[in-house]
């Protein structure tokens, strides 16, 4: 099948750059340029630089030097931050008693293969579009990666099918054990109506004490990264759609159950995932979209 560079590609491709680039790393994806592979990972960096002037108009350096420009300016903020927080919060809720794990719009999350002690503890579900699948199969074929016994892939459509039967109905799925979903990148590409579906199949298949992580645009703010972002999307053929208040999500998971125990702004964000990285690196800094939130919420036992 053909091989299209859509977001979750650009993703990978950013986390490989970071991991393969930085001694001080907000997120270490040391599968992710496995995934792409060298000549695809050089095509995108080189194709990148090459757009500098789309990104920076006044930029002024090398081709490697723009590279690094885009992916830390542009490509990591979200990828990383995102990945990073929701990989943290997915310990804390195992060592609380989470056993599955349930990977939303999954793309070419490398969770399995990077950290195959702790996947072998839970059990793992990526929900994402066929097509998408095939192609991450190929890729981990095609990279000799061994699979994880406990992972199960479900092709869906979250705006077409009734993916919460075929997972009920159709895999090794309980609705009694507590899961850990990480719903990371979805809420930009759906109808709220939409999104909300989702949350609300979530809250009625999974057990009290389920934890949902996921990132929001706002509606208040916007940013020119997230404008440019917007366009790259749109240009993957993956219009972005989302824009919500905190109000809106609070009242919204509140009525499917939920209850929100994590809000992080922007500043909070760039603080607490990229500090460390900023301390190291003056001035090549990472800061979060000044738009985008993370939320984690928790299915409350009154419910």
């Amino acid at each position: 099948m053909e091989r299209k560079i859509n977001t979750s590609v650009v993703s990978a491709f950013a986390r490989a750059y970071h991991s393969k680039n930085s001694s001080i790393k907000v997120f270490d994806d040391s599968i992710a340029y496995d995934l792409i592979g060298e000549e695809e990972y050089d095509s995108i960096g080189e194709n990148m630089s090459k757009g500098i002037r789309f990104f920076n108009p006044q930029f002024s350096g090398s081709d490697s030097e723009a590279l690094r420009w885009i992916v830390d300016h542009q490509l990591s903020p979200t990828p990383l931050g995102r990945a990073a927080y929701c990989e943290r919060m997915l310990g804390n809720a195992v060592n609380m008693g989470a056993s599955q794990y349930l990977i939303f719009a999954s793309g070419l999350d490398s969770f399995s293969y990077r950290q195959p002690d702790f996947a072998k503890s839970l059990k793992i579900f990526e929900l994402d579009l066929p097509v998408t699948q095939i192609d991450k199969q190929q890729r981990v074929e095609k990279a000799k990666l061994s699979e994880i016994e406990n992972l199960t892939r479900i092709n869906t459509d979250f705006t077409k099918t009734d993916w919460g039967i075929t997972l009920a109905d159709q895999f090794n799925f309980s609705s009694t054990e507590i899961s850990f979903c990480s719903l990371l990148g979805i809420s930009y590409y759906l109808e709220f109506s939409d999104f909300e579906k989702v949350i609300s199949t979530i809250s009625q298949l999974t057990s009290n004490g389920t934890t949902i992580v996921f990132d929001y645009p706002e509606e208040k703010s916007a940013s020119e990264q997230s404008i440019k972002q917007r366009m790259l999307a749109k240009e993957a053929g993956e219009k972005m759609i989302g824009n919500y208040s905190y109000s809106t999500i609070e009242k919204m998971l509140e009525r499917n159950g939920f209850l929100i125990y994590e809000h992080l702004d922007p500043e909070q964000i760039t603080q607490q995932i990229f500090n460390c990285y900023n301390l190291a690196n003056p001035d090549h800094p990472i800061t979060a979209f000044r738009n985008v939130n993370y939320c984690l919420a928790v299915k409350k036992s009154s419910f």
